[in-house]
């Protein structure tokens, strides 16, 4: 009753198989700069109203314990730490993403971290589970993706539940057999529907997966029962939550030998499928010094896929606005800073001059636009048209360049929270992880001062 491969085994042999020392530099180097831009928008996420809601919750429900929270003077039990970090490290919706499975960093890296903070693990370990989690998390997408997204689930939180319990087994020290009983545990755990997009639930979704990904493989190690080819079963993950799944897709070595090679790091503030637009419209808006009175029309020519997940027409909140192409489209036109995250407020929502510059643009889903691309048209008051394509979810093609970026990013996220000092500290620490020989002391600096 199973495929005619044992896809969950190869996947959990993989997973165990990797080690430090077969890490190419660049690969560990990208680990490195996924986990300081996961603690970046994890810390300024922290102070965000969903995260108060889930820490009430959890102090009320008596969660003690020593796992400290990210950028907060609280520390809870590890789960409900898993659960708050990875809902903080996606409630900008800032965290770094990859076509095999949307934000893998965020759901990995909360429950991993919470994990090495526990056992006091080094960075070394740390960096080898986190390519291993990540790795796994990839080809599951390969295996199910476009359908598993195209039927509403949000595959951050369903893929990324399969990438922290990878991880976390990894660091565990489990055995193939173990790993590939987690993986059916977190089979039976992940969920989350695209329909939630805008509201909390979608960060929710990926403190969830954090949390019950930490969980499978925490309960694997102490003998707790699942099926081991979860995947592949008849009855399994794969003919459930897809009509399309590949193995042959999930098997394939990826480009460069790994998928990580293929993150990409986020610039602007707002959900991945409107960076295309933003950044056609800015090329567009300087170099023809475009002002919002003169634009009479314009027309976003994308994937139809992005109808659906960031289209929302009249966006009444900030967090709505990073789901509104209309909207962020307007910003951009408007030469709004999009990588400020003060900037997707309630009252921006409801500023009537982006609210009639919104009005004048159209969105246009057309099959000859390639996913997360774009084709923008600006026409003017006297009848100049001006046309950009963007194509923004490729990663940077220098390492070094990368890592500068994401780097200043993290300053920019943090410096207001922890100061000068602290940040920098951070910086340091992390793009030397694997050379760190205890997470503790760094994790407990990403607090306020």
């Amino acid at each position: 009753m199973t495929l005619p491969i044992a896809l969950t085994n190869i996947l959990a042999r993989e997973c165990v198989e990797r080690t430090f020392d077969t890490l190419p530099a660049d690969i560990v180097a990208i680990a490195q700069q996924c986990v300081l831009d996961w603690l970046g928008v994890a810390m300024l996420g922290s102070q965000e109203p969903l995260v108060n809601i889930l820490i009430d919750e959890a102090i009320e429900s008596g969660g003690e314990g020593s796992c400290p929270l990210i950028g907060r003077s609280i520390k809870l039990g590890m789960l409900d730490a898993a659960l708050i970090n990875g809902a903080a490290a996606h409630a900008l919706d800032y965290d770094d993403g990859n076509r095999a499975g949307g934000h893998l960093s965020a759901p990995i890296a909360s429950a991993l971290m919470a994990l090495a903070y526990q056992l006091n693990a080094d960075g070394r370990d740390v960096v080898t589970a986190f390519v291993a989690g990540y790795e796994l998390c990839a080809r599951i997408g390969h295996l199910l993706l476009p359908d598993h997204y195209a039927r509403g689930f949000h595959a951050t939180a369903t893929l990324g539940t399969f990438g922290a319990t990878a991880a976390c087994a990894r660091l565990l020290g489990l055995n193939a057999e173990q790993t590939a009983i987690a993986l059916g545990i977190a089979a039976t755990e992940a969920a989350g529907l695209i329909a939630n997009f805008g509201t909390m639930c979608k960060p929710f979704h990926v403190g969830q997966a954090a949390r019950n990904g930490l969980l499978a493989a925490r309960l694997a190690r102490r003998g707790f029962t699942a099926r081991a080819d979860l995947l592949e079963h008849t009855y399994g993950f794969a003919k459930s939550h897809s009509d399309d799944y590949r193995v042959e897709a999930a098997l394939a070595e990826p480009p460069g030998g790994f998928h990580l090679r293929a993150n990409v790091f986020k610039f602007h503030a707002a959900c991945a499928g409107t960076h295309s637009t933003i950044e056609a419209l800015n090329t567009l808006r300087i170099e023809h010094d475009i002002q919002p009175d003169q634009i009479a029309r314009v027309v976003v020519h994308m994937a139809p896929n992005l109808d659906r997940v960031c289209n929302v027409a009249e966006p009444r909140s900030g967090l709505e606005i990073k789901f509104s192409l209309r909207m962020t489209a307007a910003l951009a036109l408007a030469g709004y800073d999009t990588s400020d995250p003060a900037l997707f407020t309630d009252t921006t929502a409801q500023q009537p001059d982006l609210i009639a510059l919104r009005n004048r643009i159209v969105i246009n889903p057309s099959e000859e636009i390639a996913s997360l691309a774009t084709k923008v048209e600006v026409e003017l008051a006297n009848a100049q048209v001006f046309t950009a394509t963007r194509a923004a979810d490729l990663p940077e093609s220098d390492i070094a360049t990368q890592g500068s970026k994401v780097a200043n990013k993290f300053r920019r996220l943090t410096k207001p929270l922890v100061g000068v000092l602290q940040s920098e500290a951070l910086v340091h620490g992390l793009n030397t992880l694997s050379e760190q020989g205890s997470l503790r002391k760094l994790l407990d600096t990403a607090v306020p001062s």
